[in-house]
């Protein structure tokens, strides 16, 4: 005999409910302690030496790949390649700063950067690039 009953079963089954939530805390406790680990170390604040400041070169290419060398202009190319040499051997080696006219074809340009290159300059770049912008 099977008895209809008109009541609804209301019930929610909170055993699956309660087993998430104690997986969540445990992972949660869990977990914490390796979020605020840190390892203290106390180093020693090493100075920085006190380098004289090197000297700077200014070296401008002209439109027609006219090389001037601090306000000099110069003859030929091994002038040039002895004039990096000379100052690659300088300690501190100085700074070249390379100003390059806007209106120079950039194989004259891309020669200067290679005979430094060659000759050991290292402290090399360019200055007033704000004239390419445009």
């Amino acid at each position: 005999m099977l008895v209809a009953r008109d009541d609804a079963l209301c019930e929610i089954n909170t055993t699956p409910l309660i087993d998430v939530m104690l997986v969540l805390l445990v992972t949660l406790i869990i977990s914490l302690p390796l979020m605020t680990h840190a390892v203290k170390l106390n180093l020693r604040q090493a100075l920085a030496p006190q380098q004289p400041p090197s000297a700077v070169i200014e070296l401008d290419i002209d439109f027609d790949g006219t090389v001037v060398w601090n306000g000099t202009p110069v003859a030929s190319p091994r002038l040039l390649e002895s004039y990096f040499r000379a100052e690659a051997q300088r300690d501190p080696q100085p700074e070249i700063h390379l100003r390059a006219d806007r209106r120079v074809k950039y194989d004259f340009v891309a020669k200067v950067l290679a005979s430094a290159q060659r000759n050991g300059i290292s402290k090399m770049g360019f200055a007033d690039t704000a004239q390419f912008g445009d």
